[in-house]
Parts: C-alpha cells; sequence; structure tokens
C-alpha cells in the first residue's frame, strides 16, 4: 500500500552543510564545490534515477546548471549561519512506474515550486535492495532556492514567506491530492492521507463511522533520519521533554520515545500495536460467533412463514387472525434478518481489516529488527570489531 511522506527542512550552513556537496550526492554526480576548494564526487552513488533542475520561465540560463546554481548560491550568503536552501522530502508511490513517478513529480515541483519562483533541482532514488533498503522505497529529494529567480538570476532579498507553516501545510495537503489522483488514474485502490492518525480517527467519529475509528486507534511509528540513526550508534542519547505545533502547547516526551534509539522504540511500538490489535480481534470473533446463530434463528423463521398455508379443516375467520398475526411475525423476522445479517457483514471485513493490519505491524516490526542487527553489523566492520556503547 502507498504511504505518505513529505518533510522540509532548511540547509544551514551552522551545521557545517554545503548545499553544493548535498545537490552533488543527492544527483550523483561531481561538483565543484568553490567556497571549500574540494570536488564532491558521488558519481559512485547508487539508486538514482533521474536528476533534473527546473527553473521558471524567463529564469537565467545559468541556472539550470546544477554546478553553477547552487556555487552562486554559497557566494550570495555570507553569513556563518546562513540559510542556503530548502530540502523537501517526499516518498512516491511504489505502484507506478518510473515514467509515472517521474511525470507525478515534474507536475508537482512545476506547480507548487516553480509557479512561486523557486528554482527546484529534484532526483528521484529508487531502492538498493543489495543494501538492505525496502523494495517500495521509492523518493525523491528537492532543493529549492530561497530567493525568486528572474531573467538577471537569483534575487538579493529572500522570500519570507515561504518559509510559513501555512505553506508547509499546503504543500503536504497538495502532495497527497497529487499522489491519489496519480493512483486513481492507473485504477489503484491504494490512497494516501497526509493527516495524523489522531486526526482522522476524530474525523471518522464525527462522521459516525464505527469501523475506521477502530483501525486507526494505533501509535505511529517515528521517523529515523541520519542523525538519529548516528545518534543510536554512538551511543545513550541526550533527549529533553519539548513544546511543538504551531503555537507550542503540545508536549513530545523525547526522554521516553527516545530510551535506547528512535528504531528500538519503533520496534516497541510495533508489537504494544501488534498485542492491541490481537485483543480486537478476539472480541470482533467473539461478537461474530454471537451473531451467527441468531442469523441462522431469523433465516429459519423467514422460511417458516414463507411457507405458511392455511388446513383445509381450517375456519376462514380463524386463519384471517393466524395469517394476520404470522405476517406480523414474518415482518419482524425478517427485517432482523437483514440487520443481522449487515451486523455480519461489517465484523466480518473489520475482521479481517484488523487481521492484515497486525499482519502489517508484525512485519513492520520484523523489518526494524532485521535494520537494527544490519546497522550495528556494519558499525563493527567499520570500527575494526570495536563497538560503541548503546543503551
Amino acid at each position: 500500500m502507498a504511504s505518505y511522506h513529505l518533510s522540509a527542512q532548511p540547509v544551514k550552513r551552522s551545521e557545517g552543510r554545503s548545499v553544493v556537496a548535498m545537490a552533488a550526492y543527492r544527483a550523483g554526480a561531481r561538483l565543484k564545490d568553490e567556497r571549500r576548494g574540494v570536488d564532491a564526487d558521488y558519481r559512485r552513488r547508487r539508486g538514482v534515477v533521474h536528476a533534473e533542475i527546473v527553473a521558471p520561465e524567463g529564469a537565467a540560463s545559468w541556472l539550470l546548471d546544477r554546478e553553477s546554481l547552487w556555487n552562486g548560491v554559497e557566494r550570495m550568503e555570507v553569513r556563518r549561519d546562513a540559510q542556503l536552501a530548502r530540502e523537501i522530502n517526499m516518498a512516491l508511490p511504489h505502484e507506478l512506474s518510473d515514467e509515472q513517478r517521474l511525470a507525478l513529480v515534474r507536475g508537482f515541483v512545476r506547480k507548487h515550486f516553480v509557479a512561486l519562483g523557486m528554482v527546484a533541482d529534484f532526483a528521484i532514488h529508487a531502492p538498493v535492495v543489495e543494501k538492505g533498503d525496502d523494495p517500495r522505497n521509492h523518493h525523491v529529494h528537492v532543493l529549492l532556492t530561497l530567493r525568486q529567480a528572474g531573467g538577471g538570476g537569483l534575487r538579493r532579498v529572500k522570500t519570507r514567506e515561504w518559509n510559513s507553516e501555512n505553506m508547509l501545510v499546503i504543500w503536504r495537503a497538495a502532495w497527497a491530492d497529487a499522489q491519489n489522483s496519480a493512483l486513481r488514474e492507473l485504477g489503484s485502490v491504494a490512497r494516501v492521507d497526509h493527516r495524523s492518525l489522531h486526526a482522522r480517527k476524530l474525523e471518522a467519529m464525527t462522521k459516525g463511522e464505527r469501523r475506521t475509528p477502530v483501525l486507526l486507534d494505533r501509535a505511529p511509528e517515528i521517523h529515523v533520519g541520519p542523525k538519529a540513526k548516528k545518534a543510536a550508534l554512538a551511543g545513550p542519547p541526550q533527549s529533553k521533554d519539548r513544546l511543538v505545533g504551531r503555537h507550542r502547547k503540545r508536549q513530545v516526551r523525547y526522554t521516553e520515545i527516545d530510551v535506547g534509539s528512535r528504531g528500538e522504540s519503533n520496534i516497541r511500538r510495533l508489537a504494544a500495536n501488534a498485542r492491541t490489535l490481537e485483543k480486537l480481534l478476539a472480541r470482533t470473533e467473539k461478537h461474530l460467533m454471537r451473531f451467527r446463530p441468531r442469523a441462522t434463528h431469523y433465516e429459519r423463521q423467514v422460511h417458516r412463514y414463507q411457507s405458511f398455508k392455511p388446513k383445509p379443516a381450517e375456519p376462514v375467520i380463524a386463519f384471517a387472525d393466524l395469517f394476520r398475526e404470522g405476517e406480523s411475525k414474518y415482518v419482524h423476522a425478517l427485517r432482523r434478518r437483514e440487520q443481522v445479517a449487515l451486523l455480519i457483514s461489517e465484523l466480518d471485513r473489520l475482521f479481517f481489516e484488523l487481521l492484515s493490519l497486525r499482519e502489517s505491524q508484525l512485519l513492520r516490526r520484523t523489518v526494524w529488527s532485521n535494520r537494527l542487527r544490519r546497522w550495528q553489523a556494519r558499525e563493527v566492520e567499520t570500527t575494526g570489531g570495536r563497538t560503541r556503547p548503546r543503551s
């Protein structure tokens, strides 16, 4: 099933990052980093399916050259704590072909980034199965300029509106719509949703749905990026609880989340989800066992009253009373049979959806366990057999 991911973060010089090196790594290219006086050579990098620069119509031609573009950005930024660019990372539907994924990315980048005046340098990556990547992990990295592009190059003043949280909300919703449109055209039943599990559950409850809130009542996985992976291998994380969100009102207990590592926290969450789903499966099966005998009972009653006929020696008046009584019972049995059949149908559907969801949670737990073992094995190999302490 397609999964949703869109994250945005600024590229900061204060973190020791070079946007030239980032562009080279993501595009699998060799670029000269003029500021640092080195060549960033990533031509041997595997998994790069396509790399392309898209600029607004009428923009200077040198903006379409990767080396000139990002070295030009580095020259314009003189502060040590300058923000050099913005990076957008997006998951791509594995149900689509390479050509369809490229068309999807191009259309989205042109409509939502380039149309605003940004220059977009995007690179589509495919999973490298030999390295242990999930075969469905198709994704795209988009590097965006912070200044509008024109015929004379990039403007001297950055466009601050692009940094707003409202803009990110718009992009996230638009990316979900774009993916769903592509999946719909393909004829796939898979769909993605940019909202949190909690928000989707509340909406389903508001609409009076019964099955959907049950399926959404689980803990989400935690994203594990390169920094979290590196921290997990380096030793016990030193975390603090923080207030997050637009108004900094929601507290995230990182002291609990980061116990051990984020990967290990995912394993615990997935195992807890599987246990919860196991209980729901048992409860659903219990309800099914209770309703199936009722369905049989009402089916027999309907059949009985359908075959109701008068006896030859029975008076006509007496039979009329019996007929009215039988007809009333027949209507009641017919209505109850339909209600019970609907309940059984819903419970059956819920049972198999819960079963599928539990299996997916167990599979994800196995994936994370194998992934952590591979990370640890590589760490032992790169450190010459000396392991770093871990929580």
